[in-house]
């Protein structure tokens, strides 16, 4: 008989379920909001690595060749 008392009443109160959608939506803009400041955060340590490494590559090729013509790193 319990089965069918769940089956018929609603989770929660529709009075009091609105404070927990709300709880909820909060909680997930604030993940992604996290989420999105991480990947910031690592996208631009990963440019600064490439750009150093864009320096190394064109320090090694003047280095080598002071006379060839420099070719551009892509």
């Amino acid at each position: 008989m319990s089965e069918v008392l769940i089956a018929v009443a609603p989770a929660l109160p529709l009075h009091t379920a609105g404070k927990y959608v709300a709880g909820a939506y909060i909680v997930f803009l604030a993940v992604v909001l996290i989420y999105v400041a991480i990947m910031a955060t690592r996208l631009s340590r990963t440019e600064r690595e490439i750009a150093e490494l864009r320096r190394d590559v064109e320090a090694q090729r003047s280095s080598r060749d002071p006379d060839r013509e420099r070719e551009p790193v892509a």
